[in-house]
């Protein structure tokens, strides 16, 4: 399977509690012998992020609110950027790929500021070990679809779900509509 760094994993419907029920995911990084990881677009958690991180809320994008990034390492945080242009990002920034970053929320803020249009926390993030994640999409658990760069900071995640699959075709875009409870349908 191709790496999906980049793409997004939207959930479909056999996933159905847990964090990753409607749930996107948008994977930071994937090979075969390391597996993947990812981070969950869509589930902000009633925390400010400065009652986490002081000092970096100021600049983060709405809602500002830490993002629960997945079940692995729910205590550590992991910081998404938008880095403009294609120049070499500032230190403390790493590009992963196209003007998404990740930044070291340990460098001093005022030399990232400057450098990022966007920001967004995430506590924790999602894991998969080696050939794990492709079973899984074999099985039907997850989309892969392209990202945009929107969808990473997107100011409405509680619709993010619905909207990824409506911009698709075919069955994706029919599972939009999907309800909540298929009992009430």
């Amino acid at each position: 399977m191709d790496s999906c760094a980049g793409r997004l994993l939207v959930s479909t419907p056999q996933i159905s509690d847990g964090v990753f029920e409607r749930s996107v995911v948008l994977v930071l990084a994937h090979d075969d012998e390391s597996g993947a990881q990812g981070v969950v677009l869509n589930k902000p958690v009633q925390a400010p992020i400065d009652t986490v991180l002081p000092g970096w809320q100021e600049n983060a994008s709405r809602p500002q609110m830490v993002f629960q990034g997945g079940p692995v390492q729910t205590d550590s945080a992991v910081g998404l950027v938008g880095v403009p242009g294609d120049d070499d990002p500032a230190p403390g920034i790493k590009r992963l790929f196209g003007a998404i970053g990740l930044v070291d929320l340990d460098a001093p803020q005022e030399l990232i500021w400057p450098e990022i249009s966007e920001l967004r926390i995430f506590a924790g993030y999602a894991g998969w070990e080696a050939s794990q994640l492709e079973g899984e999409i074999a099985q039907g658990g997850w989309f892969v679809v392209d990202s945009e760069i929107g969808d990473v900071f997107d100011s409405d995640p509680d619709t993010l779900w619905r909207r990824v699959l409506r911009r698709q075709r075919g069955v994706m875009a029919w599972l939009s509509t999907y309800p909540q409870d298929p009992s009430h349908n």
